[in-house]
């Protein structure tokens, strides 16, 4: 039943067509349109004396409008007061005693989620004695931030050694950057936006003792945003039928899941991975873990294709074309666990195929769904590899044809539990791959190759663009290498020129270890390194490696007169004036302070926006770029950088 309110806005609505559909009114069109201030739309619910009246409020002359009020009449028409109960027979989500109805987005918030958060380190071992510029930056502030930046020292890695890359950089080329990865992909969204495949990243789990120890009190925000503010650039740098690896425990996961589903959208969730190995700490407290995540989205899940798994194929092929080849058949409609036309709304169309028109019903009788996308099941159709048949109950079905001289091997469908088959964990065999390498332990928790061959494996081929913005060890650009995939990978910390450049170089020499057997690698191929040119950035690093008040004070001087500072700090009180010290009302001067709080505020006087140098900028001769930067780093943009 229907109230009058009700029924004067179906009376309003009744005038925009769009908003029906088979007689039945579409709320969530009209709530979305509401919300973006529709005019037409706006105007003729104003109009309405009884909308009006209840919904609006007349202040010296000007009208305001409580739209947010009369979105939830649409979204939650079916409660009101006198029901016997507000939940009925459904069970969900709720905010404010109202449901979160699945036709509306769920989105996790947190303190600074609409800024970014600008962060960095340079050794990870230094762990919570290291300094932060963990400052939250408007958003009227981040358009210089993400700005093209210069390249510097660049070079071009082969087998027959190093040297200066002074050609034109070409797209095909295996790339490795050296920078804050926030900035650096943004600097290559004009060159690899909507062009790379596979994204695998492994940040910091935020668990206290890992490398995220930023120091303030809302760390688990900062992470979320941390982390928010990546993951949307990445969005933008996936093809359409590319596909994200965020590889995290359970310490941040369930946050994770459902950041990534307000970022890349919650339809285009595939699966969360489970990765098994090793023992755990025996001597743990609670469950000795044994097990992490890898929570995986697609650009656009109807673009997605996850590759099988080959093993041997032990079928019989009982049957036998025109031409005498042998094969077997296998349903055209998909079966087993979302195989509704509900699960996939897109994937439920006729076929006509010879004259017969096909739709897809599962076993319950019910609308059901192909297993392919229509331009593929034409394009199979026109290759003969479609046939028609009939089911012991009498049902007419479309079935692949699937011939013996094509499948030597059995394509399998990988399962959500990796397998690590490890003597000790999942990071011990990366472990011992890299110690083999380097006869030394020189890296802790490195990935192992055998995990990220079966990631590459499961969604790319050969030359699909592979990017990984934690790079670490160089354990995914090692692995890409080997499997003729080309790669970027993205990492700001020192460790780069002492672990990870080191062994790519050992990978195009041929080494022999981790996969390398398996994948009969013989060395080879080649790569681009370049950093991004430093400006405020170098300044960062002088104040973390000072050891005493007199280092630091000498370097502000010099900070002063060629460093870019914050514009409403008064730089000549810096030393002198009193500061607040421990979060409490405890004022001390800058000598007072400690060592690691006196680098925190010359770092906190640095203009963030400024930390490389603008490619825009490069021929303004106070950055002094050579003409090798500026040649790579035009031929990299464009000659038209803006």
């Amino acid at each position: 039943m229907q109230t009058k309110l009700i029924k004067e806005i179906n009376g309003i609505l009744k005038d925009f067509s769009e908003y029906w559909e088979e007689g039945t009114l579409q709320r969530t069109k009209v709530v979305n349109d509401i919300k973006e201030r529709k005019p037409a739309l706006i105007k003729a619910l104003i109009k309405n004396y009884k909308i009006k009246s209840l919904y609006s409020t007349e202040i010296d002359g000007m009208l305001i409008f409580d739209f947010h009020a009369l979105i939830n009449l649409l979204q939650y028409k079916e409660y009101w007061a006198d029901s016997f109960t507000k939940y009925r027979n459904r069970i969900g989500l709720t905010s404010e005693g109202k449901y979160i109805n699945y036709n509306s987005d769920i989105v996790l918030d947190f303190p600074f989620k609409d800024c970014v958060l600008e962060g960095g380190m340079t050794k990870e071992e230094q762990g919570k004695n290291e300094v932060f510029y963990n400052e939250i930056i408007a958003r009227d502030e981040i358009d210089r931030l993400f700005s093209p930046k210069v390249f510097s020292n660049i070079k071009l890695y082969t087998k027959e050694g190093v040297e200066e890359y002074n050609t034109q950089f070409h797209y095909n080329k295996n790339l490795i950057i050296k920078g804050n990865n926030l900035i650096a992909l943004h600097s290559i969204k004009k060159r690899y936006a909507g062009k790379v495949k596979l994204i695998y990243i492994d940040p910091p789990y935020n668990t206290g003792k890992d490398s995220f120890k930023y120091n303030d009190r809302f760390n688990h925000s900062t992470w979320l945003t941390f982390i928010k503010n990546r993951l949307e650039i990445a969005r933008e740098l996936l093809s359409d039928n590319g596909v994200i690896f965020v590889h995290c425990d359970d310490n941040e996961q369930a946050y994770l899941k459902v950041l990534m589903d307000s970022i890349f959208n919650r339809i285009n969730f595939i699966s969360t991975l489970v990765i098994k190995g090793g023992s755990g700490r025996q001597d743990s407290a609670n469950y000795a873990k044994t097990h992490e995540f890898i929570i995986t989205y697609a650009k656009k899940i109807d673009s997605f294709t996850l590759n099988k798994k080959e093993t041997e194929d032990t079928s019989s092929y009982t049957k036998v074309d025109e031409s005498g080849r042998k094969y077997k058949t296998q349903l055209l409609r998909k079966w087993g666990s979302n195989d509704t036309r509900q699960a996939r709304p897109n994937l439920y169309f006729p076929i006509v195929f010879n004259g017969e028109t096909f739709l897809p019903v599962n076993g319950s009788g019910k609308d059901g769904r192909w297993r392919w996308r229509l331009e593929k099941i034409n394009s199979a159709i026109e290759q003969k590899l479609i046939e028609a048949g009939t089911t012991l109950s009498g049902k007419r079905e479309l079935y692949e044809k699937i011939y013996q001289d094509d499948a030597y091997k059995k394509l399998m469908t990988y399962t959500s539990i990796l397998e690590g088959n490890f003597e000790d964990s999942y990071s011990g065999k990366g472990s011992r791959e890299l110690e083999k390498l380097f006869e030394s332990k020189i890296f802790n928790n490195p990935k192992s190759e055998l995990l990220l061959k079966q990631i590459i494996e499961m969604v790319t081929d050969e030359k699909d663009i592979i990017l990984d913005f934690y790079l670490g060890s160089g354990t995914t650009a090692a692995v890409a290498h080997k499997m003729k995939r080309q790669y970027i990978g993205i990492e700001q910390m020192d460790y780069i020129n002492e672990v990870t450049i080191p062994r790519l170089q050992k990978v195009i020499e041929g080494e022999r270890g981790g996969i390398s057997k398996e994948v009969n690698w013989q060395g080879g191929g080649s790569f681009v390194y370049a950093e991004l040119k430093e400006l405020n950035y170098s300044y960062i690093n002088d104040i973390q490696a000072a050891k005493n008040y007199q280092e630091l004070s000498q370097l502000f001087e010099i900070m002063k007169q060629t460093a870019h500072l914050n514009y409403q700090v008064e730089l000549e009180k810096i030393l002198t004036t009193e500061h607040e010290a421990d979060d409490i009302n405890h004022m001390v001067t800058f000598r007072e302070l400690t060592l690691q709080q006196q680098k925190k505020l010359l770092i906190e006087l640095l203009d963030k926006n400024q930390l490389y140098i603008n490619a825009d900028d490069m021929n303004d001769q106070t950055y002094k770029v050579s003409e090798q930067e500026k040649a790579f780093t035009k031929s990299f943009y464009g000659e038209n950088l803006s």
